[in-house]
């Protein structure tokens, strides 16, 4: 698989993505140390949709409560058995259908990259609702953004509920000794399964060190969101959410140095829910962009 790989012009951070799986973002080192988590890596993440690094979780992210759902006059049946889906631990479907087989188109110079890629095809009978993805990526010394376009391509309108899963982690500490801030208000309360219940309560944990805390949380974001933070070993790695995102997942599974701070631009389940479900007109580019900060 081809590997794009970018450094900013100082020469702080280099980044690499993946097009050929799904446009992962594979790497993101500051000064030579790497801040992305890498699980079981590259290639199991081509072979099963295993996540890491910087994944797009498209055309949902995060949970299902179900197997079907109905949107814009659409009812759609989502077949268990399909390779293009990937079941979690209470066998829902999660993170969207898998990239294998997008053919992104890719531009690229020293410091950036754009991509793009045609939602067709056998796709569809996951998501009835042709459109077209752009995807710029910009590092310079101090952070990474994404900024992503999605464009309906049919007289239908397409569901807005992607988002990324960026595994961050910080190198040269343990994550017990990690320092989260993230300056949300509410938290959507889950069933058993993770699913939203539509409850909003006060956020159990948003700042202090991380220790032994545990996150799967999903958050409405303010209207003018303050980055995600986690500090430690005199470096601070931040998620801005610049534009089109409504919501994010805080992800720290114990026994695990990473912790993901996920910019959603729907809260999961929004596909079966509704809740916070947005559409793209015909024809009208829906633009969402999300920045990975370094500082130290």
């Amino acid at each position: 698989m081809r590997i794009v790989r970018l450094r900013s012009a100082g020469g702080e951070l280099e980044a690499a993505f993946v097009p050929e799986a799904g446009l992962v973002g594979c790497s993101l080192t500051h000064r030579g140390d790497e801040l992305l988590a890498q699980r079981k890596g590259l290639e199991e993440y081509a072979r099963s949709g295993a996540t890491f690094g910087i994944p797009f979780l498209h055309p949902w992210a995060n949970r299902l409560a179900g197997f079907s759902y109905a949107v814009g006059g659409n009812e759609v049946e989502l077949a268990r058995d399909s390779k293009l889906l990937r079941l979690e631990e209470h066998d829902l479907p999660i993170h969207g259908l898998r990239p294998s087989g997008l053919q992104w188109e890719v531009q690229e110079r020293a410091d950036a990259l754009s991509a793009s890629v045609e939602f067709d095809g056998e796709r569809l009978a996951g998501f009835p609702y042709p459109h077209r993805l752009a995807v710029d990526v910009t590092l310079a010394d101090d952070g990474l953004t994404i900024e992503t376009t999605l464009t309906p391509t049919s007289a239908t309108s397409v569901p807005i509920a992607f988002g990324y899963h960026p595994y961050l982690r910080v190198p040269g500490a343990p994550r017990a000794e990690w320092e989260i801030d993230m300056p949300v208000e509410s938290r959507l309360v889950p069933d058993e399964h993770g699913i939203p219940t539509g409850e909003v309560v006060m956020p159990k944990f948003r700042h202090g060190v991380l220790e032994g805390h545990t996150l799967d949380d999903g958050y409405e974001l303010p209207e003018r969101p303050r980055p995600f933070t986690v500090s430690a070993a005199g470096r601070t790695l931040g998620v801005e959410f610049l534009e089109g995102y409504t919501h994010a997942q805080a992800f720290a599974p114990a026994g695990q140095d990473l912790i993901c701070f996920e910019p959603m631009t729907a809260p999961a389940n929004a596909l079966i829910s509704h809740d916070g479900l947005r559409l793209a007109p015909p024809g009208e580019p829906f633009s969402s962009a999300f920045r990975i900060t370094v500082d130290g």
